[in-house]
């Protein structure tokens, strides 16, 4: 065998185990970055969780100091019990009158709404009436409407819709006209109590009253209302995360705004809450639904709601939104009318209700 036969030889023999080596090494690199990859997505999202569970911890605190500025409150988890008074039936939907024990102090007359040839378990809109003044109308808004709000009433456009509803008469309102607001608040007050602390605790039974029907999806609750319905619905939403979807219409005001613009005296006495300020502002409360959907309908030309109060809201909201990954669930429309729903209005809530609810 001559001699350059050999160095060939052995030179392809070196360049086999060389390529044998690269390869080998390639692959040990590859698999070591896949597992370094693999392991840094594992990272990631443990981080990703342990952030999101710090956030919802974060939110839990808050909704418990938001809870303790209302007042001194009846037994969160007192029992309730219900009479049913009359159950009537129309062409399109079932109406229930109910008579609520929610707070131990007084019964709390309900409407419960469904339609009438529902089957099963089907989702719900706990619907907060509105103020005007108008002390007598209370929860009759929900099924015979008024004349701020389109037609049909809520009760019925709801039903069509597939939804059931519930709405109750708050303190003061409707079948509870036992004393007017200011001598309602003023005796309250006198108790260590908050009228809007009872009122909002009163819907907040009314939401555990929905969670023990047979007939309701408790995984598919929406809130809603206009004027002091709309600041219920949003504190409701903002206090529990049961309610998966808020639609508040015509009274998401912020409050320093309406500080800076005195404009108090256009909302009524229920409405203040002793020391809020010094802890919670409106962007801070509505932050506290995110990222559950959320959206609020306004006038342009409404004084309940300046405008300048509405962008700092939509802002903050924004931001917050974005931070909880969920940028498209809220949403704020500014309509160019004053404290009214218009057709525009209710064509907008139906299709957000359907596309969430």
């Amino acid at each position: 065998m001559n001699i350059f036969y050999m160095k060939s030889l052995n030179m392809k023999s070196g360049f086999f185990w060389l390529t044998i080596f690269l390869i080998s090494f390639t692959i040990v690199l590859a698999g070591c970055k896949v597992h370094n990859k693999a392991s840094g997505n594992k990272s990631q999202s443990m981080i990703n969780d342990r952030n999101a569970k710090k956030v919802n911890q974060g939110k839990e605190k808050q909704r418990k100091e938001l809870y303790s500025l209302l007042g001194k409150l009846p037994d969160r988890h007192r029992p309730i019990s219900v009479k049913v008074i009359s159950k009537e039936e129309t062409d399109e939907m079932i109406v229930e009158k109910l008579l609520l024990d929610l707070n131990g102090i007084e019964e709390v007359p309900a409407y419960f709404t469904k339609p009438k040839n529902s089957i099963g378990k089907i989702p719900v809109v706990l619907f907060n009436h509105s103020h005007f003044g108008e002390y007598e109308v209370g929860k009759n808004e929900f099924i015979r409407g008024r004349k701020e709000m389109q037609k049909p009433p809520f009760a019925l456009a709801l039903a069509r819709a597939g939804y059931a509803g519930l709405c109750i008469d708050s303190w003061a309102f409707g079948e509870r006209q036992k004393s007017t607001e200011i001598e309602t608040f003023k005796e309250m007050l006198w108790k260590g109590q908050v009228m809007w602390g009872m009122m909002v605790y009163d819907d907040l039974r009314a939401l555990d009253y929905l969670t023990t029907r047979d007939d309701v999806d408790t995984k598919r609750i929406a809130t809603m209302g206009m004027s002091m319905g709309s600041t219920m619905s949003w504190w409701l939403a903002a206090l529990d995360e049961r309610i998966k979807v808020c639609v508040d219409l015509c009274c998401l005001t912020d409050f320093q705004t309406l500080l800076e613009e005195k404009a108090l005296s256009l909302h009524g006495i229920y409405y203040f809450v002793p020391d809020l300020l010094n802890h919670f502002s409106t962007s801070q409360i509505n932050a506290l639904i995110s990222p559950r959907p959320h959206f609020g309908l306004a006038g342009r030309l409404d004084p309940l709601t300046p405008l300048k109060g509405l962008e700092i809201i939509n802002k903050n909201l924004k931001d917050a939104y974005q931070k909880d990954g969920a940028p498209d669930a809220w949403q704020l429309k500014i309509y160019n009318i004053g404290h009214q729903e218009t057709p525009e209005m209710r064509q907008d809530i139906m299709m957000f209700l359907k596309k969430w609810l």
